[in-house]
């Protein structure tokens, strides 16, 4: 679940990038004058475009906010996988002989009657 709505996040992301990209700048007539060639524009009319294209805009940031939001509470929960984790510290070493250096007197190991 967690994945499916990381994957919808970002496939809403970048349909909001597209349409930012074709709303049309204050300054001119930005990526939206390429679409009259595609009939966009005559079909909506420049004004009804730019309207929705605000209006996907502003839905599409509400989706990634409200995803990004749901998302925060699918999250694989962390304690059980730190309950499941042994630490390195906790595992037991094989016991390997110690350095000449530092020599600790082991006891004789006991012989059993054969």
């Amino acid at each position: 679940m967690h994945i499916f709505l990381v994957v919808l996040i970002l496939l809403a992301s970048i349909l909001l990038i597209g349409v930012v990209l074709l709303q049309n700048p204050k300054g001119g007539s930005g990526l939206t004058g390429g679409m009259a060639s595609m009939g966009t524009v005559q079909n909506l009319g420049v004004r009804r475009t730019g309207d929705f294209l605000s209006k996907t805009t502003a839905v599409l940031a509400g989706v990634v906010m409200v995803l990004c939001f749901v998302v925060q509470f699918t999250l694989p929960s962390r304690q059980a996988s730190i309950d499941t984790r042994e630490s390195i510290l906790q595992k037991e070493l094989p016991s390997a002989p110690a350095p000449a250096g530092n020599a600790v007197p082991q006891p004789a190991p006991e012989k059993t009657a054969e």
